[in-house]
């Protein structure tokens, strides 16, 4: 921090966020240099804007001196997306966490980028309304976070991703230019579809300040299951045959059994330790049509194999089924102290295939793989565990990785379904989408941000 060019651009930061919100203490330093992954790396300092006009000026100074900016939320994901691995300005948005606006007559919120998710999904709540996307991290990520990576979570089977929900955003450009782009007609289809070309984008083409988004109503009633499966081949034929039904479940989760021992361990939930995989599977609608519908769950995991079928009773009952589904990345440091969470998506149809084969990656490389995920729109999430502080576990983890995309492509997946590419998946992009569809992007990045500043290294090298 001697560098007196560097200390005239901390000056000039200063001057447009406030002396309070710049940070350069070692101890800040190293509050924002991780996120839910097991890497790291330090910036030179940390800027907090309160403002779109603040981010602007921000990139403007950065884009000026070619600094790297690494936009963050609250550093909840697990892709290593928002840590800067080439040091620069990391940029939170988390003072920028106000709801502006709930519009009644167009069901739509406008809310700044910092604002957690569950926060305004509650808000809505409060009057009436329901915002579906339901990441496990909504609780403390925020709502431009999960736009930047696309999130989506359980609902996401019946009620689709954070995209399906965002009409127009507000965003900085690399030279801190502001852009706004879709807006609350219905219909818009002028000129290209920038609006979705930033969402997913990983903050690598712009930093998003503000969105905005549609609700719905909720539905009227809910019903939950718990079906319990002694083969997991027979729950993976179920997922298919739920989904063929017309039962049309909002959500359709499972838990295999090394999810299910690491969180009856954890909490002593009395769940079936011989079983081989759980399914939770929930309803939604008018009272007749989420009934009918949990009839027509069960009744399919039963004919498919399910030893035992829990329906819930009670609006307590079904929080108690959820729990454990909840508990399990918490639960998985008491078998090895670094997990590796992917999501990688597959086609339904290939959802058998695909949990068999992870079974054979984990037995070939020795390694635990746990799956859980959201089974009914083919998004699993297998977790690697094991301890990086042993070098040759940590080699056969990153022959581990590759194979389980390579098999998820293989079977007509991607890499991912909600987490991003960021840096751990960057290895694996060409495989994934052939060479020309990389170079496409990397153009689209070149010509928005050519000075390479903003999130350098994420999805590309």
């Amino acid at each position: 921090m001697t560098d007196p060019k560097l200390e005239a651009v901390i000056d000039e930061l200063k001057g447009i966020v406030g002396e309070d919100y710049v940070l350069t203490s070692d101890v800040d330093l190293v509050a924002y240099s991780y996120d839910a992954t097991f890497t790291s790396a330090q910036p030179n300092l940390v800027v907090l804007p309160g403002s779109t006009e603040e981010v602007a000026a921000v990139l403007k100074v950065a884009n000026r001196e070619r600094i790297p900016i690494v936009p963050r939320g609250m550093g909840t994901g697990l892709a290593a997306g928002s840590i800067p691995f080439g040091g620069g300005i990391a940029m939170p948005l988390t003072r920028m966490d106000r709801l502006l606006e709930i519009d009644r007559d167009n069901m739509m919120a406008t809310a700044q980028a910092g604002i957690i998710t569950s926060d305004m999904a509650d808000a809505l709540a409060r009057e009436g309304y329901f915002y579906p996307p339901d990441p496990s991290s909504d609780h403390y990520s925020t709502l431009g976070g999960n736009v930047a990576c696309n999130a989506g979570g359980a609902h996401c089977l019946k009620y689709g991703i954070t995209g399906h929900y965002v009409v127009a955003l507000e965003a900085v450009l690399a030279d801190g230019r502001i852009v706004r782009l879709g807006g609350k007609a219905t219909k818009n289809v002028t000129g290209y579809d920038l609006l979705h070309l930033l969402i997913g984008s990983e903050g690598t083409l712009a930093v998003i300040t503000e969105v905005t988004v549609r609700f719905i109503t909720p539905p009227e009633a809910e019903r939950t299951a718990e079906a319990v499966f002694p083969k997991m081949e027979d729950a993976g034929r179920a997922i298919n045959g739920v989904l063929a039904s017309g039962a049309n479940p909002a959500m359709l989760e499972i838990m295999d059994e090394t999810a299910i021992r690491s969180v009856e361990d954890y909490l002593h939930l009395g769940l079936p330790l011989d079983a081989e995989a759980i399914l939770i599977i929930q309803t939604d609608g008018n009272e007749e049509e989420a009934v009918r519908s949990i009839e027509l769950a069960v009744q399919v995991c039963r004919d498919m194999g399910a030893s035992q079928v829990r329906v819930a009773s009670t609006p307590e009952e079904s929080a108690e089924l959820w729990h454990a589904r909840h508990s399990i990345s918490g639960s998985l440091g008491r078998i090895r102290p670094n997990k590796l969470g992917e999501d990688i998506t597959v086609p339904r149809s290939a959802i058998p295939e695909m949990i068999a084969r992870i079974k054979e990656i984990s037995a070939r490389h020795g390694l635990p793989i746990v799956i859980f995920g959201h089974a009914g729109d083919g998004n699993l999430h297998p977790n690697i565990l094991f301890d990086k502080r042993d070098p040759e576990e940590y080699e056969r983890v990153e022959l581990a990785v590759g194979d389980l995309f390579r098999a998820a492509v293989e079977v007509g997946g991607s890499l991912s379904g909600e987490h991003g590419v960021g840096v751990l998946k960057r290895p694996y992009l060409e495989m994934a989408l052939g060479p020309v569809a990389v170079e496409m992007q990397k153009r689209i990045k070149r010509a928005l941000d050519p000075n390479n500043i903003l999130n350098p290294g994420k999805i590309f090298e």
